[in-house]
């Protein structure tokens, strides 16, 4: 699929299954996150791969950080459901922003660049044939998450992308007319 393709039809594909990308379709995935635009040549991203019987180890890290938040138990249901989420998926990438001081950088132009290899992973998943799909939630930003994944103080968890063999072919991307969202500015 040529990139203009790619880029103009992605669309996030939410019922995955096995198998998970093969080594040839995960290496064109992260060298595309690797061209993410990045002022200073920071290269604020860093990605952790979660898979096989490590995807229950983060559900247990989300159940503590879910308990956590709501001082307590949950209800079975709700501990199932949580229990669960990294399961929606064979491939999990959690993507990391390393936070740096930096005189002409901003952290929030560090975390965008995180946005933006994202961005690119997803496109190239498209691209590849692969169902990705990116989450965040109120868990991706717990300190209990952060810590049972390993984080060093100055890093931030910036978002789940979820991967793995579409069970139904991609819905069509919407005809969205470029002249709504696009505007000439004359300078008054």
């Amino acid at each position: 699929m040529d990139a203009l393709t790619a880029l103009h039809n992605r669309v996030s594909t939410g019922v995955l299954t096995e198998p998970a990308p093969s080594e040839q379709q995960r290496q064109n995935i992260f060298r595309a996150a690797l061209r993410a635009a990045d002022h200073g040549c920071l290269r604020p991203w860093r990605f952790l791969l979660v898979e096989g019987e490590a995807r229950n180890r983060l559900g247990e890290i989300l159940l503590r950080a879910a308990e956590q938040a709501e001082d307590g138990p949950l209800s079975d249901a709700q501990r199932e459901r949580t229990l669960a989420m990294p399961l929606r998926a064979p491939l999990i990438i959690v993507a990391i922003t390393r936070l740096q001081d930096h005189p002409k950088v901003p952290r929030l132009e560090q975390h965008m660049s995180t946005a933006g290899a994202v961005q690119a992973m997803l496109t190239a998943a498209y691209a590849e044939g692969v169902g990705a799909y990116w989450r965040t939630g109120a868990l991706a930003y717990s300190p209990v998450v952060a810590e049972g994944l390993g984080l060093a103080k100055n890093e931030r968890i910036d978002g789940f992308i979820y991967c793995g063999t579409p069970q139904k072919p991609p819905r069509q991307a919407p005809d969205l007319a470029v002249a709504d969202y696009f505007a000439q500015w004359s300078g008054q």
